[in-house]
């Protein structure tokens, strides 16, 4: 049976440290991760106008995480946070293949940043800065390594994420200062911390529709693997 293969947008920095000229990045681990649960990764540079083509090529779409936050714009605010950092052109691609991907029912997963958005194009809000409006909130950007978990997550029992995992609770790694907030039409919460804030999302309209904000290509628990193990084996069916 042919591997699938899994389209991965790239980060990028408009210049420094690797390259005085715009460049593009992404951390090992999530082809790693990719690679071990059978699938291939297809590194995606932000070209809008090749998303069609993209998408053709790609059996599911990963949505990685990163050092930037959604524009508030994107859900109806004309408030932003003065902790709230953008990058534009990144995340106007990744709107505009995640929008192919799910039009064409075809695998999506986000992590942390990712699954921010995939909230947001499904009609959902963002909290746009945890400290604000949680009381008594974890440390959801954790001091000590992102090797190591930060604190667990509760498992709503019935999602794909608890049929995916078989676990009612389980450590993860926590790197974010957003979260999301109001769910979209038709929108599953299938996870949250101990603190309320939101895990995870689905939908359970499309064939795998899945958003963490942790970060499961860190393999913190046994549930990570299952994860990736799930999404990729939904990208091998036909």
């Amino acid at each position: 049976m042919k591997a699938p293969v899994i389209g991965i947008p790239l980060d990028s920095e408009d210049g420094g440290g690797y390259s005085k000229l715009p460049w593009y990045a992404l951390r090992k681990n999530y082809v790693e991760s990719v690679v071990k649960a059978g699938g291939v990764p297809l590194l995606l540079p932000h070209e809008e106008a090749c998303t069609e083509a993209y998408i053709k090529m790609i059996d599911g779409l990963l949505i990685a995480g990163g050092a930037f936050d959604i524009d508030p714009a994107m859900f109806g605010s004309d408030q932003r946070h003065e902790t709230v950092t953008l990058k534009p052109g990144r995340t106007l691609f990744e709107a505009a293949i995640t929008r192919a991907a799910l039009a064409a029912n075809k695998p999506v997963l986000g992590i942390c940043g990712g699954q921010q958005l995939l909230h947001v194009l499904l009609g959902g809000t963002l909290i746009q800065h945890i400290p604000d409006e949680i009381t008594a909130p974890l440390a959801h950007e954790q001091p000590n390594p992102r090797t190591e978990p930060g604190h667990s997550v509760r498992v709503h029992e019935g999602t794909l994420l608890h049929r995916i995992t078989g676990e009612q609770e389980f450590p993860v790694n926590s790197a974010h200062h957003q979260a999301a907030k109001t769910p979209g039409p038709g929108v599953v919460v299938s996870a949250t911390a101990p603190d309320g804030v939101v895990e995870a999302i689905e939908h359970p309209s499309y064939s795998f529709c899945l958003g963490v904000q942790w970060h499961p290509e860190y393999h913190i628990s046994p549930a990570d693997k299952k994860i990736f193990d799930a999404f990729i084996n939904e990208a091998r069916l036909p």
